[in-house]
Parts: C-alpha cells; sequence; structure tokens
C-alpha cells in the first residue's frame, strides 16, 4: 500500500504535472487520465493533482495549452505515435516551456509547416532560447548570496581539512611514541 503524500509541491513536480497534461491534451486524452497518472508517479491523490493543475499551475501554462490544443486537431489525421519525429524518448518526461520561452512557442505554432518533422535547427533553437530563459530566473542578488554562501562554506571545508591534518599527524605522533615505549619495556 502506498502513502498519500501530504507535503508541499516542488518544482519539479509542478513541471511532471504540467508535461503529463500538456502530453494528454496532445493526445486527445482527459485531464482527469492525466491527474491519475500524475497521482501515480508522485504517490499524490488525483484529486490533488487536479486542483494543483487548476489552482496554480495553469495559469502559468495557458499559451502552452493553447498550442497543445492546436497540435490535438492537427494530430487527429494522424496518431502520435505514427509520426516519423515520435520515438520511444517522447514518452519521458520533458520539462514544459517556461513563461519566458512562451514568444518562441507562439512562433513556431504559427509556422504552418507541410509535414510533422522537426528539424535539429528548430530544436537547438529552442534549447538555446530555453537556456537563456532559466539564467533569467534566478534574481542576481540570490546568485551573489548562494556565492557568498558557496565561498563560506568552501573556507569551512578547507579550515576542516587543516583540523583533520594536524590530528592525524598528532595520531601517527602519538602511536610512534607508544610503539617506542613498548618497545623499551621489552
Amino acid at each position: 500500500m502506498t502513502t498519500i503524500r501530504q507535503d508541499a509541491w516542488s518544482t519539479d513536480e509542478d513541471l511532471i504535472l504540467a508535461e503529463v497534461v500538456l502530453r494528454h491534451i496532445r493526445e486527445g486524452s482527459t485531464q482527469l487520465a492525466a491527474f491519475e497518472e500524475v497521482g501515480e508517479r508522485l504517490s499524490r491523490t488525483s484529486a490533488a493533482c487536479g486542483f494543483r493543475w487548476n489552482s496554480a499551475i495553469r495559469k502559468k501554462y495557458e499559451s502552452a495549452v493553447a498550442l497543445a490544443k492546436k497540435q490535438r486537431s492537427k494530430g487527429k489525421k494522424q496518431p502520435f505515435e505514427d509520426r516519423e519525429w515520435a520515438t520511444e524518448a517522447s514518452n519521458e518526461i520533458i520539462e514544459p516551456v517556461p513563461t519566458a520561452v512562451k514568444e518562441r512557442e507562439v512562433e513556431v505554432s504559427k509556422k504552418e509547416a507541410s509535414s510533422s518533422e522537426l528539424t535539429m535547427e528548430e530544436v537547438l533553437s529552442f534549447l538555446s532560447d530555453y537556456h537563456e530563459s532559466m539564467k533569467d530566473r534566478m534574481p542576481t542578488e540570490e546568485i551573489e548570496k548562494l556565492k557568498q554562501e558557496n565561498k563560506k562554506l568552501n573556507d569551512e571545508l578547507e579550515k576542516i581539512k587543516e583540523e583533520k591534518k594536524i590530528m592525524t599527524e598528532d595520531y601517527r605522533a602519538l602511536l610512534s611514541i607508544m610503539d617506542r615505549a613498548r618497545k623499551l619495556s621489552i
């Protein structure tokens, strides 16, 4: 029997929730099925997943939901698994598009390609935009604070290493003295 979690939602869990819901929308499945899948993965109830989606996550991914619905209507002509670019890897968790990259999403959705094949150039462009948007997610003062904390912890580590080295030398000296004393007593 698995226990049902009642702790706060982490960013990773929010991303999993969004990815699974968007995938279900693209595939023409229901959001309820998505909530059940996420609930099993995260050991939460499907109701908790649905509440989290509707109360906090859905607003962040409005353009992604619109894009997924558009892909769903195109996908009815050709099943997802039959598309040339669909692979086993497409079933793995892929982080959903952050808010800063929504413009890129809209740009890609506006392109009406004659085939459903993704080009390497589009993938690289998306990843580059995503990387840039992730840099902007953490404020610089928080980065500086983390750098200072990292420096402080590294200094403490060096101090502890030096103390350990001294203690090791003292231990060896003590063993040497005890060994000489043992030899003298014999």
